[in-house]
């Protein structure tokens, strides 16, 4: 009687310190939006915490998606995986109609909900991750033909990737690719199949790249940032100054000079420069610790994963955040171009906060099932 208390107990056991870590970064993510976005927000909506207060509703969503899907079993959720991924496909179809994605600097990226943009690829992100999962779970007991991957796996993330890229939306192609791969040879694909599909990966990206006269400039202003001081270059010239300015302990909290229209859209993509600015190069490793640590205890749950469906969707889930962390430091500190990807947790984007407050939630879900 007593070990049956005590496995039942040991279902409802809390991961703390990966709550403990999300609480910290969710909470310093919305002081740092109040703070980088106050200029930018009262100039052009007369309202210092217009950024803020959004931010802190899809918190306030994202909070409620993490409580209900830790107690969730993820199995059920699994067996949506086809659904969910259809549905995905429908949002990014529909917010190409101008009649109803909205244009924002260029790029129809977004559905206007009651006055607040949702961003479909951000959940095509995590239905692609359920799908993905489903279908390997169908493979695991299969020898895994090429042929069958490419049509069941990746046609459907290639037909995403492509109505992303239409938005357009180049990080998050690159962040459904990576998933994918990802996942797959975690799943045991054979080492052959990488090698056959790097080079097709790589020959889309160039593709995507010389196609679009903005990511070319991008690119140029990567590898000569006087390309064009004044258009392409402006805005890491701009990175790359409140960085340096930021020195070993930084100008402190609320003293940025980059938020001052000087970095354009600093509260969303930029915002680390904000953060190396005012906290220095000692705040920002606390915080890349901090990230680090996150990811660290997800590539922990998916190794005690008790099934082979946790694992592969906890890997998943370990990808998706890692490689958004990536590409985003990576380019704020001209190691990548400039992808236009959000910090996880940090950058302003209620879709991508209440997408990896979901993250959270599921990966709990999977260590409580463990």
């Amino acid at each position: 009687m007593i070990g049956i208390l005590n496995a039942k107990s040991a279902k409802f056991l809390i991961d703390f310190p990966t709550i403990v870590a999300t609480i910290i970064l969710v909470i310093f993510g919305l002081i740092m939006i109040y703070d980088a976005s106050i200029v930018a927000a009262h100039k052009d909506f007369g309202d210092k915490l217009y950024y803020f207060k959004n931010q802190l509703v899809w918190a306030s969503l994202g909070t409620i998606a993490l409580v209900v899907l830790s107690l969730i079993d993820y199995h059920k959720l699994i067996k949506y995986g086809p659904i969910l991924f259809v549905a995905a496909l429908f949002l990014l179809i529909i917010v190409l109609i101008p009649q109803i994605g909205t244009k924002i600097y260029g790029a129809r990226r977004w559905i206007n909900l009651a006055g607040f943009n949702f961003q479909p690829s951000e959940f095509a992100k995590i239905a692609l991750i359920f799908y993905g999962t489903y279908i390997l779970a169908k493979f695991q007991k299969f020898n895994i033909r090429l042929f069958d991957i490419l049509y069941v796996l990746f046609l459907p993330t290639a037909i995403a990737t492509i109505l992303v890229l239409l938005e357009p939306d180049l990080g998050s192609s690159l962040i459904f690719v990576a998933i994918s791969l990802g996942t797959y040879f975690a799943a045991g694909g054979p080492t052959w199949h990488f090698l056959l599909m790097v080079p097709t990966v790589l020959g889309a990206s160039i593709v995507a790249v010389i196609t679009q006269p903005y990511r070319l400039a991008r690119l140029k202003s990567f590898f000569d940032p006087n390309f064009d001081p004044q258009g392409a270059s402006y805005q890491i010239n701009q990175i790359i100054t409140a960085v340096a300015s930021g020195g070993l302990l930084g100008v402190g909290i609320g003293s940025s000079r980059g938020k001052f229209d000087f970095i354009p859209e600093v509260q969303s993509d930029a915002i680390f420069a904000v953060v190396a600015e005012e906290f220095g190069f000692i705040g920002s490793i606390v915080l890349i610790g901090l990230l680090l640590f996150l990811i660290t205890r997800a590539l922990t749950i998916a190794s005690r994963a008790r099934d082979f469906e946790g694992k592969i969707l906890a890997i998943g889930l370990t990808i998706l955040i890692a490689s958004q962390a990536l590409l985003n430091l990576g380019s704020i500190v001209v190691l990548i171009p400039l992808t236009g990807i959000p910090l996880p947790f940090i950058s302003y984007g209620g879709s991508s906060l209440l997408v990896m407050m979901s993250a959270i939630g599921i990966l709990i879900s999977i260590k409580r099932l463990s």
